[in-house]
């Protein structure tokens, strides 16, 4: 392993929201020289609208750290709080800031513009016009840039039709028609918000809204029926039963076929709403199972073609999700690019979360087609905390024991 002199660091970690913050903690509590980039929680704060909660309930919502020292239970305390069973997003926000004070203080908040592999590593320009060095690079982004816009509202202006993550506010919508699009957390939250701001709201979907039961107990619910709910949940609540299960081990789905863990991927990352939401909806109307057609932006706002008729309205907002598409978070140099495997614009990640590329490692939403619907949410972060740490020590433990080698004059081995 390179020595590390001047800027120069063993890993660079490329993002500071709770996956990159978290690596970074179990990165420098195993002693590795790490250098971590970015604004902390920077997209949830700019991505993510006022009044918006978390979809995660709070046993798994903490952000990891190798000695559980900066749980949301040692935030709360600190605040004077009890645990929120939908905590609000810019609550979640606040916690993120402290666990970085917290855990890594020396945060560069200087964005990373480009990346490209060299030689001994890697070199990242940063916005100022400063290079590092780095042996490997951990990509930490998130859902940056990675939002999907469905082929009819390709090109439409964006005043007119914009994306959920466009926004962090909806007060400017307060009196017009607005269509949101879409059936998950994100499509339905934004029009509960939306409809809470004034505006006059319509949801327009493929299928219907399906809800997720409340964690509560349901009035009525039976003891037993109560007893084997509970018994079925698991902490990350990622999925239905009992593929949720799977889904609280990566480790495990990464061993799936791939086109069999793209299934399960999908099954448990289906688009559905949160159970506390419903009551919010009183206002929304409610458009499920129409197809739209096609969309024409004019100087009267949006009008969409659905299968059953025609809608105007002032403004659409895409609750669409996000696709994952590395060539847009806009980092990678040309021909770095385009050395790495890609399924769908999806890196391909063997262990320590790791692509083709050696010292290239992927965590978070970019994860997901090699490991699992875990690593979409909060709760993931300490499995690939963990992976990326246990892949620098053991090739540092290589190296050692290559140099080792060479000084008592053995053979070495060439690596696999």
């Amino acid at each position: 392993m390179n020595a590390v002199t001047g800027n120069d660091c063993d890993v660079a970690v490329v993002g500071a929201g709770p996956y990159g913050l978290a690596t970074a903690a179990h990165l420098k509590s195993a002693k590795i020289a790490t250098r971590v980039f970015g604004q902390p929680m920077s997209f949830w704060r700019q991505h993510m609208p006022e009044g918006m909660r978390l979809r995660s309930p709070w046993a798994a919502s903490h952000i990891a750290d190798p000695k559980e020292e900066y749980s949301l239970e040692a935030y709360a305390a600190m605040r004077g709080f009890e645990p929120l069973e939908q905590m609000p997003v810019t609550e979640f926000i606040r916690y993120g800031c402290w666990f970085q004070a917290q855990a890594v203080p020396d945060l560069d908040t200087r964005k990373v513009i480009s990346i490209e592999q060299t030689q001994h590593g890697f070199r990242l320009s940063l916005e100022d016009g400063e290079f590092v060095r780095a042996n490997r690079v951990v990509i930490a982004m998130g859902l940056a840039n990675q939002d999907f816009r469905p082929a009819p509202f390709a090109g439409l202006p964006r005043e007119l039709v914009s994306h959920s993550s466009d926004h962090v506010s909806f007060d400017a919508f307060r009196g017009q028609r607005v269509a949101v699009i879409g059936r998950g957390q994100s499509a339905c939250e934004s029009a509960a918000l939306l409809s809470e701001a004034g505006a006059e709201v319509e949801l327009i979907s493929r299928g219907p809204v399906q809800w997720l039961p409340l964690e509560k107990r349901t009035e009525g619910e039976h003891d037993t029926l109560w007893w084997l709910r509970r018994r079925m949940m698991t902490r990350g609540a990622v999925g239905p039963f009992p593929f949720n299960w799977l889904a609280e081990a990566p480790g495990v789905a990464h061993l799936l076929p791939s086109k069999l863990r793209e299934e399960f991927s999908l099954r448990c990352l289906r688009p559905k709403a949160s159970g506390w939401l419903r009551s919010r909806f009183g206002a929304v109307d409610i458009k499920d199972n129409r197809a739209i057609a096609h969309v024409r932006a004019g100087d009267n706002g949006v009008t969409l073609e659905l299968s059953d008729g025609v809608s105007t309205v002032d403004r659409v907002v895409l609750g669409t999700g996000y696709k994952i598409d590395i060539a847009r978070l806009g980092i990678f140099a040309p021909a770095l690019l385009q050395k790495i495997a890609l399924a769908d614009g999806a890196p391909r990640l063997s262990g320590g979360l790791q692509s083709n590329v050696p010292g290239l490692h992927f965590v978070g939403a970019t994860a997901v087609h090699s490991f699992g619907p875990l690593l979409r949410f909060v709760w993931g972060a300490g499995f690939a905390a963990r992976g990326v740490t246990r892949a620098v020590l053991a090739d540092r433990a290589r190296g050692s024991a290559a140099t080792t080698a060479q000084s008592e004059g053995a053979p070495v081995l060439a690596r696999p």
